[in-house]
């Protein structure tokens, strides 16, 4: 079926004065031409009382696309609380000894969604002050907080963009590496590539070129499996003298992935790794060495929230599924643990269909009035509360007392107050739906 959707856009006013003046520019802005043919849901209420302002269609499901993570976001703060961190365990068959040594060094992902660059090494530097110096036989990958499905099977085609990241209980930099593209000092020479992180896992295949000055940057970064690590193939070209070109491209492993990365981080810090990585479970005998503490939630749903990333949403949603069955996280049994964690937060969830967390499934279907509940039930919320208003976008111009949810509402001349003419609320979807 070949369907136009906007999903909801909701808002919260916090006082009165431009009520009155609403009906009239939101509604010109949701009869927009580029919304010709689409399906539209907007609501609008006062914070002080929940009074409708604005309202269209405001009980209708449509796709919410990344407006979901709204919800994901609220539930992972009810089911956790704002001072949850998320846990990676590292264990040894021994202490280290004298020397500083071990035989196997084992890394349990705990579902922690931020685990970057910068917190793999300040884990590693974590174990240096604990006294490791070398592990002499290999490094071993336990994943399995989670299940093994790593894309959800509704997200269609997957391709190499950051944003289709997978889904595993040990991860690094969500998923996702950057590739940057370079001239050479010449024209027809190769053109300079460097991928970040540094690690053996991303091996480079360079076929791009150095064009003439003044020539057409026409370049392309895929990546696929092989072997162990993944292939990054550079092709194309940029001309003599152009600035650097930066892409982002997902990994397809992210246990392997992770490993690379404390590897690389471990040897860093003058910790020697020797041996192969291999996944595997935590033997039950193996000791602890150390219990890396991720950062608080609150600090995950504001970079989450705010950068839209698909990767930690799905790891919340696994995450939730888990502590609610005790059993490895997945779609599964996420989904019915956020519909619980909102039922007990009280949100109107009539017409809701939750597929996945971050709103990539197109088979979601959210309300306009149910994210007005969520953030109305977020204003009342002491406990959770804050931390999900203060990372929500704050309207300007003649919507200066809004906390919008979602798109374009109605544009404003820039700083005058005054409604400017309204551009295209929303972008184009390959399938020809908006969102």
């Amino acid at each position: 079926m070949n369907l136009r959707t906007l999903a909801v856009a909701a808002a919260l006013l916090a006082s009165t004065s431009h009520a009155a003046s609403l009906e009239a520019p939101l509604g010109a802005a949701l009869a927009h031409p580029a919304l010709r043919g689409a399906r539209v849901g907007a609501l609008v209420v006062r914070a002080s009382d929940g009074a409708v302002v604005f309202a269209r269609h405001p009980d209708r499901p449509l796709v919410p696309a990344s407006n979901l993570k709204i919800l994901t976001a609220l539930a992972a703060l009810e089911r956790f609380g704002p001072s949850h961190r998320f846990t990676t365990r590292v264990l040894a068959d021994a202490p280290p000894g004298a020397d500083g040594s071990v035989d196997w060094l084992y890394l349990e992902g705990g579902g922690d969604p931020t685990l970057s660059s910068e917190q793999w090494w300040r884990l590693a530097a974590d174990l240096r002050r604990a006294g490791l110096r070398r592990v002499r036989q290999g490094l071993v990958l336990d994943d399995g907080a989670f299940d093994g499905q790593r894309w959800h099977g509704d997200w269609g085609r997957i391709s190499a963009r950051a944003y289709h990241a997978p889904v595993g209980a040990l991860a690094a930099n969500y998923g996702a590496f950057a590739v940057e593209v370079r001239p050479g000092v010449r024209a027809g020479e190769a053109a300079r590539v460097d991928v970040d992180p540094p690690v053996p896992y991303l091996r480079i295949a360079n076929r791009a070129r150095t064009g003439a000055p003044g020539s057409r940057t026409q370049l392309r970064v895929e990546r696929s499996t092989s072997g162990d690590g993944e292939l990054v193939t550079v092709s194309g070209s940029l001309p003599l003298g152009a600035e650097p070109e930066l892409f982002w491209r997902s990994i397809s492993h992210p246990a392997l992935y992770a490993g690379a990365v404390a590897r690389l981080q471990l040897q860093a810090l003058g910790i020697e790794v020797a041996g192969p990585t291999r996944l595997g479970p935590v033997p039950p005998d193996a000791q602890e060495l150390l219990a890396f503490e991720g950062e608080p939630l609150a600090q995950v749903v504001n970079r989450f929230v705010k950068y839209s990333n698909n990767a930690v949403a799905e790891m919340l949603l696994k995450d939730m599924g888990r502590a609610a069955t005790g059993r490895p996280g997945s779609w599964g049994n996420g989904v019915p643990a956020i519909r619980t964690s909102l039922e007990r937060l009280g949100v109107e969830l009539d017409g809701l269909v939750l597929v996945d967390g971050s709103g990539l499934a197109h088979r979601n279907r959210v309300a306009p009035r149910t994210l007005a509940s969520a953030l109305l039930v977020a204003r009342d919320s002491f406990r959770v509360g804050p931390e999900l208003l203060a990372v929500l976008a704050v309207g300007v111009g003649w919507l200066l007392d809004a906390v919008s949810v979602a798109g374009v509402v109605a544009p404003t001349a820039p700083w005058s107050g005054a409604p400017g003419p309204p551009p295209a609320p929303c972008a184009p979807r390959p399938d020809s739906s908006t969102a």
